[in-house]
């Protein structure tokens, strides 16, 4: 190897072990800085409308639904939306309708397919049901405190707003596939989103909430014009932004049951995250390799031929990933979960690699091959 050859190498691990450890220490001044909440009144606040798709119960389906049940909030209406009167989520809303009975609790029971997403065509099925103009769209497996709604709901009243978002954090259900699930979450997907926000980026919106008013879903084309997108939450914001509105991420953070059970339900789940991202924003992805923190500065070292400065960054980088851990980790968290912080991040960037291999994903009982628009094709039922 030429000594040119030699010092290029040696000035790309630099490069790289500077990026990862910037970024890892970026991820974890971002968590710690506060976003802004909304200043109104409980008694300003406009009724509402929540709507919950569902498809089958879990273990903790009761408790997430009841969280919405029990909202300190002036009035609302839950409306839950299941494909078969079978379902076992059916029983679990009559629970909650008997548990509540002077709450507007309704659920609808339609099997019309209106696209390849099964969870907006479900959506768009419960909307005859919806009564009121503030709308707050919500997956099944997320669980909120009882000022949730006053905090998302608020910010639409500001001019200007178009949907208003939150963040998650990941609880794991048990085991070590469900906790590595709950890691990637809190400290690889949470931190890049809020240091995109950090640098004033809004490009997002997530399934956790999407407070939305029923004049600008209308304007947007209503929800069928995100019934063919996998990522039907981020389409959702990006249809609203073309509209001239802007999206607030809420200072509220929610809790999604993280329920991975093997090694390849986790790898679909998270592959399927991964190829949806490089869809529909493929240089924002592939540049994303230096959010893998301490593999990836591992890696400009040993490029850097194990100098003195590529191996004080790599010390830095894994610093400030044991720290970036210590903030985020959730209460049920323990000493194993820093065990296999290093097992994690390898992974992640595997997977990141592997995403690129191929557009095809696992969605609920079908595989699926995700277009450059973010939609899908249906190639088989598994």
């Amino acid at each position: 190897m030429t000594v040119i050859a030699h010092s290029g190498l040696q000035w790309l691990g630099f490069g790289i072990a500077a990026c990862a450890m910037l970024y890892a220490m970026v991820a974890w001044v971002a968590v710690g800085t506060r976003l802004p909440g909304s200043h109104f009144r409980p008694s300003d606040l406009p009724p509402v409308t929540i709507l919950k798709p569902l498809c089958g119960a879990e273990a903790e389906t009761y408790e997430c639904l009841r969280s919405f049940c029990n909202q300190e909030y002036r009035e609302f209406q839950v409306i839950f939306g299941v494909c078969d009167a079978q379902d076992p989520a059916v029983a679990v809303v009559n629970r909650l309708q008997r548990e509540f009975p002077l709450r507007d609790l309704q659920i609808a029971v339609d099997r019309r397919q209106h696209g390849s997403s099964r969870k907006v065509s479900n959506l768009i099925n419960m909307m005859p049901l919806a009564q009121h103009d503030f709308l707050v769209l919500s997956d099944s497996d997320v669980k909120v405190k009882r000022d949730y709604l006053a905090k998302v709901v608020a910010p639409l009243l500001e001019d200007g707003v178009g949907i208003v978002t939150c963040a998650y954090r990941g609880c794991p259900r048990g085991g070590v596939w469900s906790m590595l699930g709950s890691l990637f979450i809190n400290e690889w997907f949470a931190p890049s989103v809020r240091v995109a926000a950090l640098a004033g980026s809004r490009a997002f919106a997530f399934g956790a909430t999407i407070a939305i008013r029923r004049r600008v879903l209308t304007a947007i084309g209503g929800l069928a014009s995100i019934v063919d997108q996998l990522a039907d939450d981020y389409r959702l914001g990006e249809l609203t932004r073309r509209q001239g509105l802007r999206t607030v991420l809420s200072d509220v953070v929610v809790e999604v049951c993280v329920a991975e059970r093997s090694l390849g339900e986790l790898m679909r789940h998270e592959l399927r995250w991964l190829r949806t991202i490089r869809a529909l924003r493929p240089v924002g992805y592939g540049l994303s390799f230096v959010t893998f923190g301490v593999p990836v500065a591992v890696l400009g070292t040993l490029l850097a031929g194990c100098a003195a400065p590529a191996v004080g960054m790599l010390a830095l980088t894994g610093l400030a990933r044991v720290t970036l851990h210590l903030s985020t980790r959730v209460p049920s968290s323990n000493r194993l979960q820093l065990l296999i912080l290093p097992l994690r991040d390898v992974l992640s960037l595997g997977l990141w690699v592997w995403s690129f291999a191929t557009r095809r994903v696992y969605w609920r009982e079908g595989l699926y091959r995700v277009t450059r628009d973010g939609s899908v094709q249906l190639i088989a039922r598994t």
